[in-house]
C-alpha cells in the first residue's frame, strides 16, 4: 500500500504552479499525490508530470470535483457536462501516468433531498447509462474509475458500500471500482471493517480521514480492525489522507469546516502519515 496526500489540504484550485508543494510532500515521506482537478484548464499535465518525476513522486489518483453543473443524474445538459469533464480528466491522467479517477463520480456534491421512488429509479438508470460510457472510455485508455459513497449530508444517492457495489454490478464494467472513505463510513456504516471486507477485490481506492476530518489516528475511529480488513482483502491500492482546514477557504466552506480542527495543516499531514505507517505496517 502506498501512502498519499490530497492537495486540497493546502490549495484550491490546484494549478500547474501548485507543483511547488511536491518537494514538501516528498520530504515528509509521502509516496503519492492525489490531485483534485477542478477544471482541466487549470493544469498542464505534462508539466505536472515532469514536476512529479523531479520530486520522486507519482500522481496516484485524480479526484473528480462534481459541482452543480456536473451531475450524471441531473438534466440532459448537466449529464453531458459531467461526462465530458470526466473524460477530459481521463485524457489528462494518460499524460500524468495516473491509474485512477476517484470521487463521487455519479452526482453533484451537496445534492441531497428526499425524492419519490420512481424518480430515484430514473436517476439510478441515468447514472448507470452515463457511467457505462465513462467506463468504456476509461477501459480504452487503460484507466479505472472508483466511485465514492458520501455521507447523507453530501448526497442522497450513494451513501454506503452496499449501494456502491450495487451500482458497480449494474454498470457491469471491469473499470469501475469502489472508493471508501473513513470519514463517510464513520457516519453511514455499521462496521467499517466489514464494509471493507464486503468490497473485497472491488476496492480500488481508500481515504484515511479522522472522524472530524482532522488527523487520522487523533480521533475516535477504531483503526486496528480497518487496517486488518485492508490487509485481509489483500488491498494494494493507495491510502490517502484527505483532510480539510479553514486555511483553504473555498474547500472549508464546501466541506463545512467552521473551526480549526488541528493546530496546523502540516501537522495533519506529518502526524497522519506517521500514524498510518505504524497502523498499516
Amino acid at each position: 500500500m502506498r501512502l498519499g496526500i490530497n492537495s486540497f489540504l493546502f490549495t484550491s484550485p490546484f494549478t500547474t504552479k501548485s507543483t511547488t508543494l511536491f518537494r514538501k510532500f516528498k520530504k515528509w515521506g509521502f509516496d503519492t499525490v492525489e490531485i483534485p482537478v477542478e477544471d482541466p484548464s487549470h493544469i498542464d499535465p505534462a508539466k505536472v508530470k515532469s514536476a512529479l518525476d523531479k520530486a520522486g513522486l507519482v500522481c496516484g489518483t485524480v479526484c473528480a470535483c462534481m459541482g452543480p453543473d456536473r451531475d450524471l443524474r441531473g438534466n440532459a445538459k448537466q449529464q453531458r457536462t459531467g461526462l465530458k469533464y470526466m473524460m477530459e480528466l481521463i485524457d489528462q491522467m494518460v499524460v500524468l501516468d495516473c491509474p485512477s479517477l476517484i470521487g463521487p463520480v455519479y452526482s453533484a456534491v451537496g445534492r441531497a433531498d428526499a425524492v419519490p421512488d420512481k424518480e430515484k429509479k430514473e436517476q439510478w438508470q441515468a447514472v448507470v447509462k452515463n457511467l457505462r460510457k465513462l467506463c468504456q472510455y476509461a477501459e480504452k485508455k487503460g484507466k479505472q474509475v472508483c466511485l465514492e459513497p458520501l455521507n447523507r449530508f453530501e448526497t442522497d444517492f450513494i451513501n454506503t458500500c452496499d449501494q456502491g457495489l450495487k451500482m458497480i454490478r449494474d454498470v457491469g464494467s471491469p473499470a469501475l471500482k469502489l472508493h471508501l472513505d473513513t470519514f463517510h463510513m464513520n457516519i453511514e456504516e455499521k462496521d467499517q471493517a466489514e464494509a471493507i471486507r464486503k468490497a473485497g477485490k472491488l476496492l480500488g481506492h481508500f481515504h484515511a480521514c479522522g472522524s472530524d476530518r482532522g488527523t487520522p489516528g487523533s480521533d475516535h475511529i477504531d483503526w486496528k480492525p480497518i487496517a486488518a480488513a485492508l490487509k485481509g482483502i489483500g488491498y494494494e491500492g493507495d491510502v490517502v489522507i484527505e483532510s480539510f482546514t479553514t486555511d483553504v477557504k473555498v474547500i472549508a466552506r464546501a466541506a463545512a469546516i467552521w473551526r480549526r480542527i488541528e493546530p496546523t495543516r502540516d501537522e495533519i499531514a506529518v502526524k497522519g502519515l506517521s500514524f498510518l505507517k505504524r497502523a498499516l505496517a
